[in-house]
């Protein structure tokens, strides 16, 4: 886990993560975990993570953030504490993602950091495994692919959609075989130096701030590293309403990752603004010469409806498994109108989100409401 001939490099956004420079508990793994109204799904969690498997002579603390919780929350966290010294519960007032993982920096006393989220199944060695990868490849941060299993018809709909390499523009963060260099993964884990030398997370991001992150480190010369054998199973939204706010907002906060940086963390984060963009110029000149444009339309739902079809063939044969049959084909036509459905939802959430942060930006940076609140 080498540092040598990193310059440090704190950002001035970010809150200063100096105090980390120092090896830490070169013996101890700091798990930091954001969260806030999580009543039903702590419980769960705290089992899971208390559960990992460890390698040999290592320990393991736990800093859960709550972001001032009015369901239960924090109390439960408290509780579990009391019986169990490994837990760590932390304020954050802030009540975002980024202001409790920096509020859990803040106390991490471990060499070795790791990010979790309370909707997601991890698997036992989990935590090993990012500790193993850490040793093997020297990275700033590592981390697997980001897998999502859906729950009810609309949440399988829509992880099989999430899933999908044309939905994502062909992420390697979705790809559970890939191992090697990324530009991001999901969660992570550090060495505690990394964020001595680059800084915390940005809190002025109510989303993005784990791709602002990653892009920051990369842009100061540091390597993000994903590994196939660092496994966890994310549970996305189970409702289209759901799915289209959060995308809204991951698609708000791109342009203010983009202006702070000068770029995007990756081109493919730009598409579904363009998509947006042309189905307006479309709809525009539609209007006052229809006919030429019926075609252009007809290319966009082909479009639509061959990503759905591809998104939702992969998971139909993923859970029926065999040959094709007639159940699985049953499956699928069951499936398919449901993905077309979530594919739209990712797509027009995202675009129309980055295009109203870009509105936003222009008029001085005045935050909307709703999405500088973060929502589940």
């Amino acid at each position: 886990m080498s540092q040598a001939g990193r310059t440090n490099h704190v950002d001035p956004g970010v809150p200063d993560c100096t105090r980390l420079q120092g090896a830490g508990d070169e013996r101890l793994v700091s798990i930091v975990v954001p969260c806030r109204n999580e009543r039903e799904h702590i419980d769960a969690f705290l089992d899971s993570a208390t559960a990992q498997q460890l390698p040999a002579g290592w320990r393991m603390e736990i800093l859960v953030a709550d972001g001032e919780s009015d369901d239960g929350t924090g109390e439960r966290i408290q509780a579990r504490a009391a019986l169990d010294a490994r837990l760590v519960p932390v304020a954050n007032p802030g009540r975002i993602v980024s202001t409790g993982l920096n509020a859990c920096l803040a106390r991490a006393r471990g060499a070795v950091i790791v990010r979790m989220d309370v909707h997601t199944q991890f698997a036992p060695d989990y935590v090993a495994q990012c500790i193993a990868a850490l040793q093997r490849t020297s990275a700033d941060n590592v981390g697997g692919a980001w897998v999502a299993r859906g729950e009810g018809a609309m949440g399988q709909a829509i992880a099989a959609a999430f899933q999908s390499r044309w939905v994502v523009g062909g992420a390697l963060s979705r790809d559970v075989a890939y191992e090697g260099e990324a530009d991001t993964v999901y969660l992570g884990c550090w060495p505690r130096q990394t964020f001595a030398r680059v800084g915390g997370f940005d809190e002025t991001l109510v989303r993005n701030q784990d791709d602002e992150h990653n892009l920051r480190l990369r842009l100061t010369g540091g390597r993000v590293w994903q590994s196939a054998l660092i496994r966890s199973w994310y549970r996305p939204r189970d409702a289209l309403g759901h799915l289209f706010r959060q995308q809204v907002q991951y698609g708000y906060w791109r342009p203010f990752v983009m202006k702070k940086h000068g770029q995007p963390g990756s081109v493919r984060q730009l598409v579904p603004a363009v998509f947006v963009a042309a189905l307006v110029v479309t709809a525009m000149l539609a209007w006052a010469w229809p006919w030429p444009f019926v075609g252009l339309i007809a290319v966009y739902a082909t479009y639509v409806l061959g990503v759905s079809g591809g998104a939702a063939w992969p998971s139909t044969a993923a859970r029926a498994g065999g040959p094709a049959s007639w159940g699985k084909i049953q499956r699928f036509v069951s499936l398919a109108p449901r993905v077309f459905l979530a594919v739209a939802a990712y797509h027009l959430g995202y675009g129309l989100g980055t295009w109203r942060g870009l509105f936003d930006l222009a008029r001085g940076r005045r935050l909307s409401g709703a999405l500088a609140k973060l929502t589940r």
